[in-house]
């Protein structure tokens, strides 16, 4: 389902990000780093606790409000029970829709977040988001003290918090459209390969945000996957091409591959994956070119893959979904 909006827009984020993330090269664009990964906390868990709710603190200073000004928050993360946003956002008691869609959690809450202020019942929503390398590895494959090798294709869950204010009040970054994605099923099984896995979903949702809008690639100035890794990015470019008959160019890339270093942080393999991954950069960088002029129109796609360990052990496929959402430059009337 593809829509589009003629009254949201970005009134600002917030990003704090762990230690593997200050060391890539984006680390200028985050509001905040900590070089320990339990962030002054007795656990990785309440760790990522504090890394959303510290986002959410960054946020209302940075945009000068009151918790009492926003309409509505809405977060989701990797834990069971999406626990860590239901603690991050405790404090704060604005209402709160708590949401899972794995490493695509931050463009499906800012999609809920424009139906709620296109449609004028809300006025101000914040989206969160958060992951922590540590918490994931533990629940979904084997705590890293086991020391497991990894092959090249896997992925590494970024630590971090990321919010981002939504809201009806102009600025100079609007959201234009998005899409739902549907959930995909080719066969993949390899829990360490999820560039696999979530590059059909991730094609399918840009050719029916591009078929929908009647739009081409070359209509932005920049196409971004939420984290395939350097893998998963050629897989998708060359489904795209082969199923869809879409070509992407050299405006797309993936937010794995840009938060680190690839060449040099050997330990994060294919690149970044975790629902915090794309937001940070999107919250980040990409809206800072945004701000900046530099980009004009961008595609984000967060893309994630809806693994659950108990089915994995049962020999079923992991499922995937993508959602999109494009933000551009406008300027102020």
């Amino acid at each position: 389902m593809t829509r589009t909006y003629k009254n949201v827009y970005v009134q600002d984020a917030a990003t704090i990000a762990g230690p593997y993330e200050a060391k890539g090269p984006l680390h200028s664009f985050f509001d905040k780093t900590y070089d320990d990964l339990y962030e002054g906390e007795k656990s990785f868990e309440q760790a990522e606790v504090h890394l959303m709710r510290e986002s959410i603190q960054v946020l209302l200073k940075k945009v000068q409000m009151k918790q009492e000004q926003v309409d509505l928050m809405i977060a989701g993360d990797l834990l069971n029970q999406i626990t860590s946003s239901c603690y991050a956002v405790l404090p704060f008691q604005i209402p709160f829709l708590g949401i899972y869609s794995a490493c695509a959690t931050s463009v499906e809450g800012m999609i809920l977040a424009s139906e709620y202020i296109e449609n004028k019942t809300a006025d101000f929503v914040i989206c969160s988001t958060s992951s922590h390398n540590m918490g994931s590895e533990k629940q979904f494959r084997n705590p890293t003290e086991y020391g497991a090798p990894k092959p090249k294709t896997s992925t590494f869950t970024a630590t971090g918090g990321a919010s981002i204010l939504l809201g009806s009040k102009k600025t100079d970054i609007q959201v234009t459209a998005s899409t739902i994605g549907v959930v995909q099923d080719l066969g993949q099984k390899d829990p360490l390969h999820m560039g696999a896995v979530m590059a059909p979903a991730a094609a399918d949702t840009i050719y029916r945000h591009l078929s929908d809008l009647k739009e081409n690639p070359e209509d932005y100035d920049l196409i971004l996957t939420g984290d395939l890794g350097c893998f998963g990015k050629e897989i998708l470019k060359d489904y795209l091409e082969q199923e869809h008959h879409v070509k992407l160019g050299t405006n797309y890339n993936d937010c794995g591959v840009l938060l680190y270093d690839l060449e040099n942080q050997k330990d994060v393999h294919a690149g970044g994956s975790g629902p915090v991954c794309s937001a940070l950069v999107n919250y980040g960088y990409i809206l800072q070119q945004l701000r900046e002029g530099t980009l004009k129109k961008v595609l984000l796609v967060a893309t994630g893959a809806l693994f659950s360990p108990t089915f994995a052990f049962q020999k079923q496929p992991i499922l995937s979904i993508a959602h999109a959402i494009t933000l551009e430059r406008v300027k102020l009337s």
